[in-house]
């Protein structure tokens, strides 16, 4: 079986941003024994001629495409990105009769909706590493992939109640094809991690609980620590952690801050905090860290 994945994403609103969520799908899915092509949509010219020459050239007999936005977020005149969507799961249908299964942040909001309006055979809501390989092997073994935990199936009204992965450690690393595509020259060029997932706090206008759950669920500080210091050395130095709440648990994030002064990189690197809770001994341990700059969510009004 060969699976192509594609990421839909090609806007630049605030940073450009690497396929980091579809690179960990691709890297279970080779894990799992299938063959696995990337396309990156944000990086093609003509995305359309890359779809044609993909699917072309790759043959897949799945196709998975990642949808990140449902819109830009600009109130006063905001644009639905699912119907940039659209034109790509066309092009995939025109080319190719594999079917077509949707995932990532963009899509989970609203499964159901976004899958009618897009036209795909499948969804998976939320987490894909370990959902979407079964979801393949299903599908390469003849079966039907309803009632897979978190997988819609078009035309169908019920779908079976998606699952949290509790140890994010036995998940295998992003697939190493997203690094080449991204120049550690380019000052525009952060590269994403992901150290925990899930956040209890619950913010109304905040979409991550939904996503990730409201239970923390974290990756070990070490094997974090290891992935980055790998990168370092292949010549990368600018990182983003994109946990909505890097200083919680406090003593976790501390805990990574010091395994990353241990390992003497001369990199730089920007997160999110949640501005209740940062003590003085975590604001010490990310500066000799490295960290540059920290995004502060202002939760409400309130003084």
């Amino acid at each position: 079986m060969k699976v192509l994945l594609i990421s839909a994403n090609t806007e630049r609103i605030n940073l450009l941003t690497l396929p980091y969520g579809l690179a960990l799908v691709a890297g279970a899915v080779r894990a799992a024994g299938y063959s696995v092509a990337m396309l990156d949509l944000r990086r093609e010219v003509d995305p359309g001629a890359a779809i044609v020459r993909t699917v072309t050239e790759f043959q897949p007999n799945v196709i998975g495409i990642s949808v990140r936005n449902v819109d830009d977020q600009c109130m006063e005149r905001p644009r639905f990105l699912l119907a940039d969507v659209a034109p790509v799961v066309a092009a995939c249908r025109a080319h190719s009769s594999a079917p077509v299964v949707l995932g990532g942040a963009g899509y989970s909001i609203s499964p159901a909706a976004a899958l009618a309006y897009l036209g795909a055979d499948f969804g998976v809501r939320g987490e894909g590493e370990v959902v979407f390989p079964a979801l393949v092997r299903r599908l390469e073994q003849g079966e039907d992939p309803a009632g897979l935990p978190g997988v819609y199936t078009a035309g169908r009204s019920s779908n079976a109640p998606r699952t949290f992965t509790p140890d994010l450690d036995a998940l295998p690393p992003p697939a190493a094809d997203l690094w080449p595509v991204a120049d550690p020259g380019d000052a525009d060029v952060w590269i994403p991690l992901q150290s925990r997932r899930g956040c209890p706090i619950e913010c109304s206008y905040c979409s991550t609980p939904g996503l990730e759950g409201r239970a923390i669920r974290a990756r070990s500080p070490r094997l974090v620590a290891n992935e980055i210091a790998r990168l370092a050395h292949g010549g990368f130095r600018r990182f983003y952690f994109v946990d909505n709440t890097f200083n919680l648990p406090t003593d976790y994030a501390v805990e990574l801050c010091r395994r990353l002064t241990a390992e003497r990189l001369d990199i730089g690197w920007r997160c999110i905090l949640y501005p209740r809770d940062v003590p003085e001994t975590l604001a010490e341990a990310m500066a000799a860290a490295g960290c540059m700059e920290v995004g502060l969510g202002f939760e409400s009004g309130s003084a």
